[in-house]
């Protein structure tokens, strides 16, 4: 595994970054070729709104980290200037759709990254396709992206609900949490995680009691929640499906009916460290959920995020992470490639076994280009186990990247 050391940052007011590593671009030794004589790497993100904090402006500058790593590494690289760019799609699907095309078009993007929202990394994926450009989500959780929707120039990269439900909803379910009550933000991310959780918690011998959904975004649970201790047979726990800043609104108004002291726990479907250091460790003390990847898990990781804090003041959420991991082996396939004619990235991402700062035995699957890798079963830290800020987190185990993700045989893709 590759050490991170640290980089000096080298960021534009305007948030594009154009960096120029030793080689000039143009034709490889090998005959291939980079378009424009430059790589672009595009992010689309929320900037503004409920997912700013957990992946947004952060995410660019994680990019940026990979750039900067990808060049030390590299020297002698032939693809010449790398440049991010990146746009703000308000977590509306068809803003995603026409930002996906400018960067695409316009802003010449070999790539897009990131993506959180379900419903807008659903419709770049699909502008991906027909533009024949490469997406690598790694913030939307949809399984479409590696099923009915997966297409060539896609691949699903950090996570997704399968592995939310089958890592929490069945260890809460086995542990007694037989009763479930689940409420989910009404669009694609929520209605994809509502049926994951149900089929996992059934599996898992226990039952959804009944299950509401959610206008997105909200600020609002109440109504939600006053219910929770009435239906019959009455919830062990609420399942929720929210997350960034709608999981902090309804978490704050959890605590706020005191619905633990009525004997209903609550379970988190999807949680970010960025959502916890909101709230402080106090407000989700015990809760189990499952993480894709954690900054204190060991020395590489932490050497990493000690180089994000410097550069943007905060430690990184798994979404930072997953950026900068996307990008390095972005570039990285570029450089084996010689080109970034996407049909010839792609060849070199299918099938490819890797361990960087984000996955542990990660490979790419051909079938599907569901990126596979280890995740981790984790606990929110009592308050006086806390020994520095953002030491929030304790991993109760890791999930083998073999059993993270669904079969490949199950993902019903058709990639065409």
């Amino acid at each position: 595994m590759r050490e991170v050391t640290r980089r000096s940052a080298a960021v534009l007011a305007t948030g594009t970054l154009l960096l120029s590593a030793c080689g000039q671009g143009g034709p490889s030794d090998d005959g291939g070729e980079i378009s424009n004589g430059k790589v672009v790497l595009g992010l689309i993100n929320d900037q503004s709104d409920v997912y700013a904090e957990l992946s947004g402006e952060n995410s660019v500058e994680a990019v940026r980290m990979a750039v900067e790593d990808f060049q030390e590494d590299n020297p002698d690289s032939a693809i010449g200037e790398i440049e991010v760019v990146d746009a703000d799609h308000q977590n509306k699907p068809d803003v995603a759709n026409s930002k996906a095309a400018e960067l695409y078009d316009q802003r010449q993007a070999d790539v897009i990254l990131d993506v959180p929202t379900s419903s807008a990394a659903l419709a770049v994926a699909n502008v991906a396709n027909q533009k024949q450009k490469i997406h690598m989500n790694v913030t939307a959780a949809t399984t479409e992206l590696t099923g009915e929707s997966c297409n060539k120039y896609t691949f699903d990269y950090a996570y997704d609900t399968y592995m939310l439900a089958h890592g929490t909803g069945t260890t809460v379910t086995e542990k007694g949490a037989e009763n479930w009550y689940i409420v989910y933000p009404d669009y694609a991310f929520g209605q994809d995680m509502e049926s994951s959780f149900s089929t996992a918690i059934e599996e898992a011998g226990g039952q959804v009691v009944e299950s509401d959904p959610t206008p997105f975004p909200n600020d609002n649970f109440s109504t939600f929640l006053v219910k929770a201790p009435d239906l019959d047979p009455a919830p062990d726990v609420i399942g929720t499906m929210q997350a960034g800043g709608d999981l902090v609104n309804l978490v704050k108004q959890y605590n706020e009916f005191n619905l633990a002291d009525k004997g209903v726990d609550l379970a988190v479907g999807l949680m970010f460290i960025t959502d916890i250091h909101s709230l402080g460790v106090e407000a989700f003390s015990g809760v189990t959920f499952t993480d894709a990847w954690y900054w204190d898990y060991d020395e590489t990781n932490r050497r990493w995020a000690d180089e994000f804090q410097e550069r943007t003041g905060t430690r990184p959420s798994f979404a930072h992470a997953g950026n900068y991991s996307a990008a390095l082996q972005y570039l990285e396939a570029v450089e084996r490639a010689g080109t970034d004619d996407s049909d010839a990235v792609v060849a070199e991402l299918e099938g490819y076994e890797f361990d960087d700062v984000f996955a542990r035995n990660g490979k790419i699957r051909a079938e599907d280009h569901r990126v596979v890798h280890d995740a981790y079963l984790a606990r929110v830290k009592e308050p006086d186990e806390v020994s520095e800020e953002w030491d929030y987190e304790e991993i109760v185990s890791t999930i083998p990247a073999d059993e993270a993700f669904a079969p490949v045989e199950d993902t019903e893709c058709e990639m065409g």
